[in-house]
């Protein structure tokens, strides 16, 4: 006991000096600003940081590599059926088309006898239709519904303490004794939901699976997942690959799309090598249920900063699995599909919202890197604090550099993205990954204001994405953007005016031109494609049949 006190006292204290030496010295090759390669004029310059964010993005890449590999050969991984699986859809003022698509994919799923919970946050006449459309599609005479005035935490109007306990022993019979239960509750946020099934299910099934009910699942989704899980007896949950279903709805439905398969098959499958996932998301994950009720009271009642937390529920749950020394993977093999905010607004709250619960649950997930590979430390720096220094980065250029350094790092910044979307489209055998270069302009110019937005409003717990039913649009989001594009636009004036007191000589002014016409032609191009590919796609939409997953 006392040997396992002193490794583990050891692992802290290793964990911990990696990663401030990791950050100390990222920081020191930042601000000396070591040079390996600089033309003249400074025209162009490879530096220290340069190369160790380089060098970051080829590991990176060849462990998402290696890890797909894997993934390929458990396909001939003998798997037994005899676990029992629960599958819980948390389900909020759903648009109904989604709503019947997510629960006919459900219907497909071919692993035998899965339970199916859902549980809908809202008990309200306007709440109804969601309860009628799983009655519809999973048979009246076959699934069992129950309108509850309360939910675990709070009693509906009228209701007794007596009343509530009773009404609570009702859900979890109802729950236990049929295979399919669609129970309406008192509203209380996603995590209340996910809580209701958690809780009414027990310690009755093997393995827990989440969903969403704008989600489409794979039919393979489930085994594919368990066979992880039977693998392994120290992984404690995997998540599957989310792809874009409403994905040519629109340009920022599009470029989420791109973004989404290379935040899974590209970073997911890096920290999957590593068995330290660090978000399995809400619309395709699987749990040991015997782990989740370990937590499941503490994840509920998860406060920061003195107040209890309404959003990130699906990345704190992985982390209370992290925190218990279990290992988070990633499959590609198990599929779904999610529908996407299509108008700026609502993706821009959303991001915001994610980036806090990111910023949140780091703190949170930095008391267990010594319990996980160093890859979790070393990711959790690089990560987490990169946008800090590419705030810094384009303030300095922007104010302090020439107008050439301003387009050059545009340029930069496209070349960067393009050599990691060329890269993706060989992985994934489908070029229109090309397009994820054009999402780095999406982070610049959006993204990255609304992360610092997040970190500075951390603790207030509104502005996130509202039912699909009817979409509220919040002009909040807009409040960081605006003021980033004023500092860049101050920027801009400034160093131009600057320019202007002296006469480009003629190298300058080639240099300018031609990287000039080298940045236009690139857009020209890409945004050429996209309309021909969205075109392409728009009409193959219309007689698309949602039978299986397509990777399109």
């Amino acid at each position: 006991m006392y040997c396992e006190r002193f490794i583990c006292i050891l692992r802290i204290l290793g964990t911990t000096l990696f990663g401030v030496s990791l950050l100390l010295g990222i920081t020191a090759a930042y601000i000396v600003g070591y040079q390996f390669i600089q033309t003249d004029n400074y025209y162009f310059s490879f530096g220290l940081y340069g190369a160790i964010l380089a060098s970051h993005l080829i590991i990176q890449s060849l462990f998402a590599f290696l890890e797909h590999r894997k993934m390929k050969r458990s396909l001939e991984t003998p798997i037994k059926l005899n676990k029992t699986v629960a599958l819980c859809i948390a389900a909020y003022q759903e648009d109904p088309d989604y709503l019947r698509k997510c629960l006919l994919s459900v219907k497909r799923l071919t692993y035998p006898g899965i339970k199916v919970i859902m549980v809908i946050d809202g008990n309200s006449e306007d709440d109804i239709y969601m309860m009628d459309i799983f009655s519809e599609i999973m048979g009246r005479d076959n699934s069992a519904t129950y309108i509850w005035r309360n939910n675990f935490h709070e009693r509906g109007p009228g209701e007794t303490e007596e009343s509530h306990k009773e009404s609570m022993q009702h859900v979890t019979q109802l729950v236990l004794a049929n295979k399919s239960v669609c129970i309406m509750q008192k509203w209380g946020g996603k995590r209340e939901v996910m809580y209701t099934a958690f809780k009414a299910l027990g310690r009755s099934v093997d393995y827990v699976q989440v969903c969403d009910s704008d989600t489409m699942l794979d039919p393979a989704s489930s085994v594919e997942m368990v066979k992880v899980l039977e693998e392994d007896p120290m992984v404690g949950g995997v998540g599957g690959d989310v792809q874009i279903l409403n994905k040519y709805d629109s340009w920022i439905s599009f470029l989420s799309s791109v973004r989404y398969w290379m935040a899974f098959n590209i970073e997911r499958a890096c920290q999957s090598y590593f068995g330290c996932v660090q978000c399995i998301s809400g619309p395709l994950g699987m749990y040991r249920n015997s782990l989740l009720h370990e937590f499941v009271e503490d994840w509920y009642n998860q406060e920061f900063m003195g107040s209890q937390c309404s959003f990130g529920d699906d990345r704190h749950l992985t982390n209370r699995v992290l925190s218990l020394g279990y290992a988070t993977k990633y499959t590609a093999r198990s599929k779904c599909l999610t529908e996407t905010p299509i108008e700026y607004l609502r993706w821009l709250n959303q991001q915001t919202r994610w980036s806090k619960s990111y910023f949140r649950e780091w703190l949170y997930n930095a008391m267990w890197f010594h319990k996980h590979h160093l890859w979790m430390t070393y990711e959790a720096v690089i990560t987490g604090f990169f946008p800090f220094f590419l705030i810094a980065t384009v303030i300095q250029l922007f104010y302090r550099g020439k107008i050439w350094n301003i387009l050059l790092f545009l340029l930069i910044v496209q070349f960067v993205g393009l050599v990691k979307s060329s890269f993706a489209s060989c992985l994934r055998g489908n070029i229109v990954m090309v397009f994820m270069s054009l999402y780095s302009v999406l982070y610049m110019s959006s993204l990255l204001p609304a992360k610092m937005f997040a970190i500075a409003t951390i603790n207030k717990a509104g502005w996130g994405t509202s039912g699909r039913k009817t979409i509220v649009v919040n002009f909040i989001g807009l409040i960081p953007v605006s003021v980033w594009f004023t500092i860049l636009l101050g920027g801009v004036i400034f160093t131009i005016y600057k320019e202007s007191k002296k006469p480009f000589s003629e190298s300058t002014q080639r240099v300018l031109i031609i990287g000039t016409i080298a940045y236009a032609c690139y857009w020209v191009f890409l945004l050429t494609l996209y309309l021909v590919l969205i075109n392409k796609c728009g009409r193959r939409k219309k007689e698309q049949h949602y039978d299986m997953v397509l990777d399109v």
